[in-house]
């Protein structure tokens, strides 16, 4: 699984003009799933996001996380992650699941990030636009 996160100080995700799912001071989370991932690899993606230290302390560190903050959690499915990039000019999608494995694997993280905290989605398979204003900008790419 691959997890690109965001530090947000706002986020949302719409589908033909209509706002499906919106976080405010957060993390936005564009999720891709690859052959071979399960619901191991799911919940030990979900444990580094919310444990993942990017939010600033008192000391303007980076040393607060996700729940450490009550942050909100905006989830949206992009395949495009699965990407193999290292050849040519048009992109692979080889190495991502099938659309069928992976929304219900899209499904099982989304339910188990609800949870555990304030967690908004889009709607896997849908053409959706993101807008968000990067608070930083943060932005790190996780992977299990």
């Amino acid at each position: 699984m691959i997890g690109l996160i965001q530090r947000v100080s706002t986020a949302s995700v719409s589908i033909e003009g209509e706002v499906v799912g919106e976080a405010g001071k957060g993390l936005l989370l564009l999720l891709g799933v690859q052959k071979g991932d399960d619901k191991q690899k799911a919940n030990r993606l979900l444990d580094k996001l919310l444990r993942y230290r990017v939010f600033p302390d008192d000391d303007g560190k980076m040393n607060l996380s996700l729940v450490d903050i009550a942050g909100d959690l905006l989830v949206v499915s992009q395949f495009t992650l699965a990407a193999d990039t290292r050849k040519g000019t048009r992109p692979g999608f080889s190495s991502a699941a099938s659309p069928a494995d992976a929304e219900a694997l899209y499904d099982y993280f989304c339910e188990a990030a609800k949870e555990r905290v304030s967690t908004a989605t889009g709607r896997f398979g849908a053409d959706m636009q993101v807008s968000l204003v990067n608070d930083g900008p943060v932005t790190f790419w996780l992977e299990v």
